[in-house]
C-alpha cells in the first residue's frame, strides 16, 4: 500500500549522478541484446556485409512466385539484422546524450539504417507494378506468400506514390538527412541546453537538468516550481533560432517527402499509409475545441483547491500538486499497484509485466545526460526496453504503466511476422492509455480518504491535460507550420512562437495567466513534432482507451480477451479496422466526445472536494 509523509524529500535537492554512478538495479539490461560491445560490432558487420545480397533480387520480384518469396524473406532477414543493431544503439545513445561513444555508435547506425532503406528502395517499384492477376497466381503457386497478403495490399494501394527505382532510392538516402535535424533537437535538449539554476525549498541553489526538471515543476512551493518554469522556458528561448532551425528542417523534410511521393499535403502524406482519413485530425480537432469549456472548468477549480479563487493561474501552477499530503510510492509499491490494477486484463498478461519488472526492462534512473521524457522501444522479438525518471508518486506510477503498455503491445506483436510487427503510432497510444485508464479506475476504488483521491483525480487530470488539451493545441501549431512551407513561408523562432501563443491564448478561456515569449517556446520541448503528425493521435490514443477500459471494466474476460488479440494484431490491419473491431470508431467523434464525458465526471468530483 502507498504511504503518505508530512516531510518528503525535498525535490531535486540530490544531484543528478553520472551514468556509471547509477545502482544496476535502476538500469536496464542491456545485455540481452548484446553481451559484449564486440558483439554489437560484429553484428554490426554482418548486416553491412549482407546488404548487397538485396540487389540479386533487383528486376526479379515479378518474375515468378518463387523469386518474390525469395525477395521478401531476404529483405525481412536483413531488415531484422539491421534492426537489431540500430535498436540497441538508439538505447545506448539514450542513457547519456554527452557520451561521445554511444553517440557515434547510434550515428553509425543511422547511416546503417539509411543504406538498408536505399538498398531496398526497388522493392516498392517492383511490387506495385505486378498486377492484381499475377499476384493472386503468385498466391495459388506459393503457399509461403500467404503471410504477405496484407502487406503487399497495402504496398499496391499506394501505386500512385511510389515512384521509380531511381526515385525510391533518392527519397530513402534523403531520410538519414533529414532525420539529422530531430537527432540535433535531442542533442541540445538533453545533452548542451544550459537550464541555469534555481533556489530549491530549503534556499539552495541547485542546476537545473532534464531528469530533475519535472521535479520542481511539481513542487508544492510555487516560487520554487514558478522559477523552474520561467528559467527552463528560458533555456529554450536563448536557443530559440537553434530549436527553429532544426525543426523547421524537419517540417521541410516532411514536406519534400510529400511532394516526392506527390501527396496533396504533409498530413495527407503522414497518414496515408495507415489508411487513416485526413478528416479524423480535422474532427479530433474540432471535438477537442467544443469541448474547451470543460477544461475551463477545471482551471477554475484548480484555483480554487490553490487557494487562488480571485487570481488567474501561473502556467506553472498546472502542475502544482493539489493534495496537502501527496502519497509517497517507492517503487516496488508503485509496481504491485500497477499489476493489481491490470489484473481485469488476465493472469498471464500480468506475469508477462511481472516478468518484465523482474528482468530489467526498465531504465528508470536520473542520470546526467539522460532525457527527462520516457520512451518504449526493443527490436523484434527481443525485449521491449522502457526509458523513464521515476519519481516516488503517482505520475510515476502513471508513467511506469503507460510505458508498459507499449512494451506489451509490442510483446504480443511480436507473434507476428516481421513485417507486421511494427503497429502504427494511431494504435500504440491506445494500448498505453488503456493501462493508465485501468490504474486510474483501480486507484480511485482503492480509498476514500479526501487527499488520496485528489492526488489520483490530480494525475488523472494531468494526464488528460496532455493529451486531450497540450497534444491537440500542438497538432493545429504543426498542421500551421506544414502549411506555412507548403505555401513557401519562412519557418522563423519567432514566427512559431507568436502561432503557438495564439493558440494557448485562446484555449486558456482567460483563467491562466498569459506569458506570451515563456508560452510560445512550449514547442521546441516537443521532439515529438519531428514525427510527423503523431501528436494528434496521441489525443485519439486516450480516447480509444478509455472506450476499451470501459469495456473490459463491463465485459470482463470478454472483453480483456478482444483487447489483447488487438494488440496481438500489431501492424496486421488497418489501424481505424483493428480499433474498429473492438467496437471503438475514431472515423466518428464519439470515443473523444466520451473521453471528454469522463473526464468533465473527474471535474465534477474535484469541484465537490473543493467545497
Amino acid at each position: 500500500m502507498a504511504t503518505t509523509t508530512d516531510h518528503a524529500p525535498v525535490p531535486g535537492s540530490v544531484p543528478v549522478p553520472a551514468r556509471g554512478d547509477v545502482p544496476i538495479e535502476q538500469t536496464w539490461d542491456l545485455t540481452r541484446l548484446f553481451p559484449a560491445p564486440e558483439e554489437w560490432d560484429a553484428a554490426y558487420a554482418a548486416a553491412e556485409a549482407r546488404l548487397p545480397e538485396l540487389e540479386d533480387h533487383r528486376g526479379r520480384l515479378g518474375a515468378s512466385a518463387a523469386a518474390l518469396l525469395a525477395g521478401l524473406v531476404l529483405r525481412d532477414e536483413i531488415y531484422a539484422a539491421v534492426e537489431r543493431v540500430t535498436g540497441y544503439a538508439g538505447l545506448r545513445a539514450s542513457e547519456d546524450a554527452t557520451d561521445a561513444g554511444a553517440a557515434a555508435m547510434f550515428d553509425r547506425a543511422a547511416g546503417l539504417t539509411a543504406r538498408f532503406q536505399a538498398a531496398a528502395a526497388f522493392f516498392g517499384p517492383e511490387l506495385v507494378a505486378i498486377s492484381a492477376a499475377r499476384w493472386e497466381t503468385f498466391l495459388a503457386e506459393e503457399p509461403g506468400l500467404a503471410p504477405y497478403r496484407f502487406a503487399l495490399e497495402r504496398v499496391r494501394r499506394m501505386r500512385p506514390h511510389v515512384r521509380s527505382a531511381e526515385v525510391e532510392e533518392v527519397i530513402a538516402l534523403a531520410a538519414e538527412p533529414i532525420a539529422a535535424n530531430a537527432a540535433a533537437h535531442t542533442a541540445l535538449e538533453d545533452g548542451d541546453l544550459p537550464l541555469g539554476t534555481i533556489a530549491d525549498e530549503r534556499g539552495a541553489t541547485v542546476p537545473l537538468r532534464q531528469g530533475n526538471l519535472d521535479r520542481f515543476l511539481h513542487s508544492a512551493n510555487a516560487r520554487v516550481r514558478r522559477e523552474a518554469w520561467e528559467a527552463s522556458a528560458d533555456a529554450y528561448l536563448d536557443f530559440k533560432h537553434v530549436f527553429a532551425a532544426t525543426l523547421g528542417g524537419g517540417v521541410k523534410g516532411h514536406v519534400f517527402q510529400a511532394r516526392a511521393r506527390r501527396y496533396g499535403s504533409s498530413l495527407e502524406a503522414a497518414l496515408a499509409p495507415d489508411a487513416i482519413p485526413t478528416g479524423v485530425f480535422q474532427t479530433l480537432v474540432e471535438t477537442v475545441w467544443r469541448n474547451l469549456p470543460v477544461w475551463h472548468r477545471y482551471f477554475a477549480v484548480r484555483r480554487r483547491l490553490l487557494g487562488l479563487p480571485d487570481g488567474l493561474l501561473h502556467p506553472a501552477d498546472l502542475t502544482a500538486p493539489l493534495a496537502a499530503k501527496p502519497p509517497v510510492i517507492p517503487w516496488q509499491e508503485g509496481v504491485e499497484l500497477i499489476l493489481d490494477s491490470l489484473a481485469p486484463l488476465g493472469a498471464d498478461y500480468v506475469g508477462i509485466v511481472r516478468q518484465g519488472i523482474a528482468e530489467r526492462w526498465v531504465d528508470r534512473c536520473a542520470n546526467a545526460g539522460k532525457g527527462a521524457g520516457a520512451f518504449s522501444e526493443g527490436p523484434y522479438r527481443t525485449l521491449p526496453y522502457i526509458s523513464m525518471v521515476y519519481g516516488d508518486d503517482l505520475g510515476g506510477v502513471s508513467t511506469l504503466t503507460h510505458e508498459l503498455g507499449h512494451s506489451l503491445h509490442s510483446y504480443h506483436a511480436w507473434e507476428q511476422p516481421i513485417v507486421y510487427w511494427p503497429y502504427a503510432m494511431f494504435t500504440a497510444e491506445a494500448a498505453s492509455n488503456m493501462h493508465q485508464a485501468l490504474l486510474g479506475a483501480h486507484l480511485l476504488a482503492l480509498k476514500d480518504d479526501r487527499d488520496w483521491q485528489l492526488a489520483v483525480l490530480e494525475e488523472r487530470m494531468a494526464n488528460h491535460l496532455r493529451y486531450l488539451f497540450t497534444m491537440p493545441i500542438l497538432a493545429r501549431f504543426e498542421l500551421d507550420c506544414h502549411q506555412r512551407v507548403e505555401r513557401g513561408e519562412a519557418l522563423t523562432a519567432d514566427g512559431m512562437n507568436a502561432a503557438l501563443f495564439a493558440l494557448y491564448e485562446a484555449a486558456y478561456g482567460g483563467q491562466v495567466a498569459l506569458d506570451r515569449d515563456r508560452m510560445g517556446i512550449t514547442w521546441a520541448r516537443f521532439s515529438h513534432l519531428f514525427t510527423g503528425f503523431y501528436v494528434f493521435q496521441y489525443a485519439t490514443g486516450i480516447s480509444a482507451a478509455a472506450a476499451l477500459a470501459a469495456q473490459v471494466r463491463a465485459e470482463g474476460d470478454l472483453a480483456a480477451r478482444r483487447y489483447v488479440a488487438f494488440l496481438r494484431a500489431g501492424g496486421h490491419g488497418d489501424p481505424i479496422d483493428l480499433l474498429r473491431a473492438t467496437g471503438v470508431d475514431l472515423s466518428t467523434p464519439e470515443p473523444v466526445q466520451r473521453a471528454f464525458d469522463i473526464l468533465a465526471g473527474y471535474v465534477e468530483r474535484l469541484e465537490g472536494l473543493a467545497g
